[in-house]
């Protein structure tokens, strides 16, 4: 059979590069294959996608001894052809569906324009398209969504308005780059039966994900890249479940499920702990209302000990659940919520959610997007009004004071957001920036704290003169813990800090927030949707379904014997490497 896209031998280069950024890459995708592509950040995987769409780059050369689909010469194709080609006969799903979709623009029309720009269809048939199109990708209430714009979406919502774009037209060849990554189990086993759907009916699938489990499930090819080039590639269940490069195991070992809490993940050298003579900034000036913008982090607080295999089996949520070698100190309570209620309209988001999160430990929120877990995070922030109920920070009064009186805290409850770029100012270098933190506005001339700081989430100085979008995503999200951190937090909020990350970074990053948690006694509430990760990191677990919570406890207990049917469905519907690949 011959194949649908045909690529031998292909080779990208940008403009000023000593090298190129994909070399002697080679692949053939036949109509109803799905080919996975996996490999860290930077190892050329997009840039073989976009090479293949005409999407490179205008500095970018691309050469091959075949692009070839259906017969077309890509490499020959006039910029007419391409776009003619692009939606109708090959569609694309582009990485980072925060920043994909127009601002301007209602999600309807988005999905729309396709169907407006290929097809005859009248706009009242255009609309009823584009409803079954977002019901088919399981949008809630596709009539809503259809007229709201991308800021009035989660970052699941949009990644699946990204995906009923990309299909809309049924083309024969699907280049999905990171279809799933921000979605929840179940909405990504949605997302992937429908995929698989595609394919049986003749769709050709190029898959490219960091997460190795969704690769596995669909395609039945794997290629591991690694610094522009192929290193193996095979049978996806031979090569995922009995890897031959030691990069490809690397990767493997990298994945957080079924890693208990407590084990390092392997993808990154501790950051270098600062002795208690470190560098300090300068002290007060006598202003007893401002704290020193010391760094020298030495452990204040004894560290947490691992969490014990023992647990209570049925013992009812108070948030408290604490292993039975915890110190007294480590019981401390340093946040506490009761009774968050929170409406938007007629739409409740949060409704009667409570919990506990004790010093050094973290308490993890799972759920499916639009469950509540972010409005909880906010409301935790005080970034929302809740509309009843309380948060409580180090035991002192918090959601019913005003700003100027939740100032003196403020220091104490940092935040880690899922889209780390967006949280900077693009006018600020990364010196700027750790500086702001590290003295509370006071200043930005960054100095001897602000690279100490850096080193301890493992960046080097060389990073401070840096504009955060000229840094890789990584990068990016050590930069936004280093900021979190330099007031010295009792509690940091993270909010999908690693979703956007692929998974040798995010081990990386899940390392360090545990060296850290050891070394400063943090606590945190960790939000994610992956449950492997929060699995890996939480010490307790609230899970959350339509703005409430329907089960919570020791993580451990919630995982492995969950009471409530919603939890059994999240944890079945998650998919998982080959039992091989999991135990390397």
């Amino acid at each position: 059979m011959t194949a649908l896209l045909e690529v031998r031998g292909l080779d990208v280069r940008f403009a000023g590069a000593a090298a190129s950024v994909v070399k002697d890459v080679s692949f053939d995708v036949q109509p109803g294959e799905c080919i996975g592509i996996v490999g860290e950040s930077g190892s050329g995987k997009s840039v073989t996608a976009r090479a293949v769409l005409g999407l490179a780059s205008r500095t970018a050369t691309v050469r091959a001894e075949t692009l070839r689909f259906d017969g077309t010469d890509l490499q020959a194709a006039s910029p007419r052809l391409l776009r003619q080609l692009r939606g109708k006969e090959i569609g694309f799903v582009s990485q980072g569906a925060l920043v994909a979709l127009d601002p301007l623009r209602t999600v309807g029309r988005e999905i729309g324009d396709a169907l407006r720009l290929h097809t005859d269809l009248s706009p009242t048939e255009r609309r009823a398209r584009v409803l079954e199109l977002l019901a088919e990708v399981g949008v809630p209430e596709p009539r809503v969504r259809a007229d709201q714009r991308a800021d009035q979406l989660s970052g699941g919502l949009r990644q699946r308005a990204i995906i009923a774009s990309a299909i809309a037209l049924r083309p024969r060849l699907l280049i999905a780059d990171e279809p799933t990554t921000a979605l929840d189990s179940t909405v990504q086993a949605g997302i992937l039966d429908l995929l698989e759907s595609l394919r049986a009916q003749g769709t050709a699938l190029v898959l490219i994900s960091h997460d190795l489990a969704v690769v596995s499930r669909l395609a039945s090819t794997v290629l591991v890249m690694r610094g522009g080039t192929v290193v193996e590639s095979g049978n996806t269940a031979r090569v995922l479940g009995d890897p031959q490069h030691d990069y490809t195991r690397q990767l493997i070992a990298a994945v957080p499920t079924d890693r208990p809490r407590g084990t390092r993940l392997g993808a990154a050298p501790r950051p270098a702990a600062l002795s208690p003579g470190a560098p300090t900034a300068a002290a007060s000036s006598g202003n007893s209302g401002v704290m020193p913008a010391t760094i020298a982090f030495e452990a204040e607080t004894p560290v947490r000990p691992s969490l014990t295999p023992e647990f209570a089996k049925d013992a009812p949520f108070d948030g408290a659940t604490t292993p039975a070698e915890t110190t007294d100190a480590t019981a401390d309570v340093v946040l506490e919520a009761s009774g968050l209620v929170r409406r938007f309209g007629s739409r409740t988001a949060v409704d009667d959610v409570g919990f506990v999160l004790r010093r050094g430990r973290t308490l993890g929120v799972v759920g499916e997007s639009g469950s509540g877990k972010t409005t909880v995070a906010r409301l935790v922030l005080a970034l929302e009004r809740a509309d009843s109920g309380t948060v409580r920070v180090l035991g002192e009064r918090w959601s019913e004071s005003t700003e100027r009186e939740r100032r003196r805290l403020r220091p104490r409850i940092g935040a880690i957001y899922q889209d780390a770029l967006s949280s900077f100012d693009p006018r600020w270098t990364v010196g700027q920036i750790i500086e702001d933190a590290l003295t509370r506005g006071r200043s930005r001339r960054a100095g001897e704290d602000a690279a100490h700081l850096l080193d301890r989430v493992g960046l080097g100085p060389e990073l401070l003169g840096r504009r955060p979008r000229l840094l890789s995503g990584g990068q990016q999200q050590r930069v936004a813990i280093a900021r979190a951190i330099a007031p010295r937090p009792d509690i940091i909020v993270c909010d999908e800090p690693v979703s956007s990350l692929d998974v040798s970074v995010q081990a990386q990053v899940l390392d360090l927030l545990d060296d850290l948690q050891a070394s400063l006694g943090i606590s945190y509430l960790f939000i994610s949707h992956d449950l492997g990760v929060i699995r890996h990191v939480s010490d307790d677990v609230l899970v959350m379904r339509a703005g409430a919570v329907v089960e919570g406890g020791n993580t451990e207990s919630v995982f492995l014997r969950p009471s409530h049917e919603y939890t059994r469905a999240l944890l079945d519907s998650a998919p998982r490497l080959p039992a091989r690949a999991a135990a390397t």
